[in-house]
């Protein structure tokens, strides 16, 4: 198997896109830490990894808090012995106009978003540098990180932050053989599409709009495990070449906007 005897941890790996991207990984050999704010939910997926023969541990963590990021990843080492790929998946997502007085709002979604992934990043890459690991960061952002839509400001800009931080990532980690890569979704089905009990993505706006008028090439929304693909082939042997890419993910979508 491809990624045997390699670790992954995963940011927000127990639920949606996250939980996708560890399965993918485990199933082709890795070792798979998911880190998360949520106890019991994390648990719960690392059982289900678990039943399925795969080696996966949770470990509770906050992405936003450097002492967190430093104990999670020292738990990864103490855990598996080494950190060869890390995802920074976690994300606030926020709608509200840019006019809100919330301050402490986007706050929470820089804080998750773009100062997650970069403490986690350069914490990981530390520890791969220091262990002499060629390895492997996957920053899950977002098409909205290049694109204006109302009532979006915080989710938008903490992406376009995201993304920045990915090439100028890639450009100084190269030198140590840590390739840094992005995956910029579109609309997939996870718990994020879900707003009180009602699943936005099959909704008659979301069909008229985006489905209708072919907005999305492929006309349908996208599912986890089809951003977990790419991630697994960013970080493998085959993406070798690949170095500081955003890759859209979105059936089309970002090609007729």
């Amino acid at each position: 198997m491809e990624f045997a005897g390699k670790v992954a941890l995963v940011t927000g790996g127990a639920t949606g896109i996250g939980y996708a991207i560890a399965g993918r990984f485990a199933r082709a050999g890795a070792k798979v830490v998911l880190v998360g704010r949520r106890e019991e939910v994390g648990k719960q997926a690392e059982a289900k990894l678990r039943e399925e023969g795969l080696e996966a541990a949770f470990v509770r963590g906050d992405v936003a808090d450097e002492a967190s990021v430093q104990a999670f990843i020292g738990e990864t080492v103490r855990r598996y012995g080494r950190l060869d790929i890390l995802v920074n998946n976690a994300a606030v997502a926020d709608t509200r106009p840019f006019l809100s007085p919330d301050t402490a709002k986007w706050r929470q979604v820089f804080n998750v978003t773009a100062d997650g992934t970069y403490l986690c990043s350069r914490i990981a890459a530390q520890q791969m540098i220091d262990a002499g690991i060629k390895g492997s960061i996957i920053n899950i952002s977002s098409i909205n990180s290049s694109r204006a839509l109302r009532d979006s400001s915080h989710y938008n800009a903490a992406k376009g932050a995201m993304d920045q931080l990915t090439r100028c990532m890639a450009l100084e980690l190269a030198d140590h053989g840590i390739r840094v890569n992005g995956i910029n979704p579109g609309f997939i089905e996870t718990e994020l599409s879900m707003v009180d009990g009602v699943n936005e993505l099959e909704t008659d706006w979301f069909t008229s709009i985006y489905v209708g008028h072919q907005k999305i090439a492929q006309r349908r929304a996208g599912q986890p495990d089809e951003i977990a693909g790419v991630a697994v082939f960013l970080a493998s042997e085959a993406a070798s070449y690949i170095c500081g890419a955003s890759i859209p993910v979105d059936g089309g979508l970002s090609i007729t906007f």
